[in-house]
C-alpha cells in the first residue's frame, strides 16, 4: 500500500516562501506521476503542479509557474513544492497525490479522480 506523507506547511506572512515535502513509501515511486493539489475553505480541491514519471512538469497557471516549483528526488522517494511570494489566496490545505496507473511517460493529469493515492494534507496559511 502506497503511503504519502506531507510536511512543511505552516503560518507565514505575505511575500514569504515555504517548501512542502511529500514522502512516499510502499510503492514504485519512480514510475508514478506526482502532483500537488490544494483546497481552500469552501472550494473544491484544485490542481497546482505535477510531474510525470519521466520528468515533464506542468503548472496550473502561469502565475504559479513563476512562483511555485515542483521537483522530485527519486533517491529519497520525495516530491517537493517550493513556493515563493505567497499571498492570502494561497491559503489552503495542500495535498500530494500519486498516479500509479496511467503509465504514460509525459502524462500529468489535472483531475483528482485520476490519482490513486493521496496524502493527508498540510495546512498553509498566509497572513496579509
Amino acid at each position: 500500500q502506497v503511503q504519502l506523507v506531507e510536511s512543511g506547511g505552516g503560518l507565514v506572512q505575505a511575500g514569504d516562501s515555504l517548501r512542502l515535502s511529500c514522502a512516499a513509501s510502499g510503492g514504485i515511486f519512480s514510475s508514478y506521476a506526482l502532483a500537488w493539489f490544494r483546497q481552500a475553505p469552501g472550494k473544491e480541491r484544485a490542481f497546482v503542479a505535477g510531474t510525470s514519471w519521466s520528468g515533464r512538469i506542468i503548472y496550473d497557471t502561469d502565475s504559479m509557474k513563476g512562483r511555485f516549483t515542483i521537483s522530485r528526488d527519486s533517491a529519497k522517494n520525495t516530491v517537493y513544492l517550493q513556493m515563493s511570494s505567497l499571498n492570502s489566496e494561497d491559503t489552503a490545505v495542500y495535498y500530494c497525490a500519486a498516479d500509479a496507473t496511467s503509465g504514460r511517460p509525459y502524462y500529468v493529469s489535472r483531475t483528482t479522480s485520476e490519482y490513486d493515492y493521496w496524502g493527508q494534507g498540510t495546512q498553509v496559511t498566509v497572513s496579509s
